[in-house]
């Protein structure tokens, strides 16, 4: 069969939308301050290793690189994520050369890109769903080149692309797996029938190796927070999953996939690329019945966004391209303004309360120099005399990643912490016999009781009202451990 071939790519405008997201996001990346899995991955960076309780190595690599290389702040924490959110969108342009998409269409996909409020929010901050967007979006690109030219040869690309994307977040074996079951579903199988498909399985294999002997010689803890996450949370997970697939990328580009995946499932010319239009179905399928985030589908909507350009393209010439284009440019304008309001810190810190209920990791970025400061002023109430035995132990790793960024010049000693891998980075000498300066976001008697006598100090307050989960944190003074701190630690051990 002969295999259909691409448009030439329109470089310089695509690369110019780019270079304004990566400008947009260095511009805006020091408002707010540190998100809390920022300041997590900020101390990770600091213990390097093939694995954490919680993840793969890469994310907490790439944060040590930014820093090292531009300066430990959150603007140069969020250098690398700025650029991986502008190559993203040169990605997703590429992907709807593809599927046939003329200039005009390509320059479409990458602005559609570029407004994204997914792709905006994660390039923002450092997270693991910043790489792993990327990672996706690359592996769409190699599924489809594969698709679209029947070579076997894409498989190493693939392989190569999994392996890396597999040290970042294992979510990538998904749309993988959605892939895999639509082209055994409908075809073409004749892409499976070949030895570069084991060879690019082999070498995903080697390359995400290290980490996986990490977690199996750990007896796999990541299975251990993934399944306390799925039970405290799939619930809520399901039941906003359809809402958040309309509303994360932008509700203004509904139209553009849906027109997507129609263009994919109805075009004879097309008819190769129908495992992806059945992939998304497939994917949510698997994200609802595990219990999964709703961004876990995100990504494979960007795909259907690449391939519903053209057809939008093609819409503006019917009937009144005037009025069409005006449309298109309100929808345009208000992508732009509702995405960056609800994804960016363009909001002045007190209004943040208002984009909370749809996007809470706004919240998290306020607040930890004022936690810091008031966990300072509680320390200081320790006697001095006592404080060379007493311990500083924060709840959470985001309290904990606070503490032992601003701590050090509020006089604070080391902080520890039994959250996530904090646990295996540092436990208190038994000759720490003194009082605990205990930090949680809620009070429980169970957990307090490992600590003797707890009296509360203090409150966190953000100083701007918003109602973020350290809002309202508890501060308190404990006598000292009910056991030497080497024989209470496992059961301090937080894995969620």
């Amino acid at each position: 069969m002969t295999r259909p071939s691409v448009p030439a790519f329109s470089t310089a405008p695509v690369a110019a939308i780019a270079c304004g997201v990566a400008a947009v996001l260095t511009a805006l990346s020091g408002r707010y301050g540190y998100h809390r899995d920022e300041l997590y991955f900020r101390v990770a960076g600091e213990h390097l290793a093939w694995g954490y309780v919680d993840q793969p190595p890469l994310t907490p690599l790439l944060a040590r690189i930014s820093i090292t290389v531009f300066g430990d702040t959150p603007m140069g924490l969020r250098v690398v994520s700025s650029v991986s959110a502008a190559i993203t969108v040169v990605v997703v342009a590429l992907i709807a050369r593809e599927f046939g998409s003329e200039r005009r269409a390509q320059i479409l996909a990458a602005t559609c890109t570029a407004l994204a409020g997914f792709v905006l929010g994660t390039g923002h901050m450092v997270s693991t769903a910043t790489y792993d967007l990327l990672a996706w979006m690359v592996i769409g690109l190699f599924a489809v080149r594969l698709l679209r030219t029947g070579d076997g040869r894409w498989w190493i690309a693939l392989g190569l692309t999994a392996g890396v994307a597999l040290e970042n977040k294992y979510l990538v074996v998904l749309p993988l797996a959605a892939l895999l079951i639509a082209v055994l579903a409908i075809g073409p199988r004749e892409i499976l029938k070949t030895w570069w498909l084991p060879a690019g399985i082999a070498l995903a294999a080697v390359i995400a190796a290290p980490n996986l002997v990490w977690q199996a010689t750990h007896d796999w803890p990541q299975l251990t927070v993934a399944g306390g996450i799925s039970e405290d949370d799939g619930t809520e997970n399901r039941i906003m999953f359809v809402p958040l697939q309309l509303a994360q990328l932008s509700p203004f580009l509904v139209p553009v996939w849906v027109a997507g995946f129609l263009r994919l499932w109805r075009t004879p010319a097309l008819r190769w690329a129908r495992p992806v239009a059945l992939a998304y179905p497939v994917l949510c399928v698997i994200v609802f019945a595990a219990g999964g985030k709703s961004y876990y589908a995100l990504p494979l909507l960007l795909v259907l966004v690449a391939a519903g350009c053209q057809p939008t393209v093609d819409w503006l010439h019917r009937g009144r391209p005037a009025v069409r284009r005006a449309v298109l440019a309100v929808g345009a304008v208000l992508t732009a303004i509702t995405s960056a309001a609800f994804t960016l810190p363009v909001l002045p810190a007190s209004a943040v309360n208002l984009v909370l209920p749809v996007n809470q990791e706004q919240g998290e970025q306020i607040g930890w120099p004022e936690l810091t400061e008031s966990v300072a002023k509680v320390w200081q109430q320790i006697p001095a005399a006592e404080r060379e035995r007493a311990v500083l132990f924060a709840g959470n790793y985001g309290q904990a990643g606070a503490l032992a960024k601003y701590g050090p010049e509020h006089g604070l000693p080391q902080v520890y912490s039994g959250h996530m891998s904090f646990a295996d980075w540092s436990v208190p000498s038994d000759d720490h016999t003194g009082p605990v300066v205990l930090v949680l976001q809620n009070r429980s008697p169970q957990y307090e009781a490992h600590f003797g006598t707890c009296t509360e100090a203090a409150t966190v307050d953000n100083r701007q009202g918003v109602d973020n989960e350290e809002q309202g944190a508890h501060i308190l003074v404990c006598t000292a451990t009910t056991r030497p701190w080497s024989s209470l630690w496992p059961d301090l051990r937080r894995y969620y």
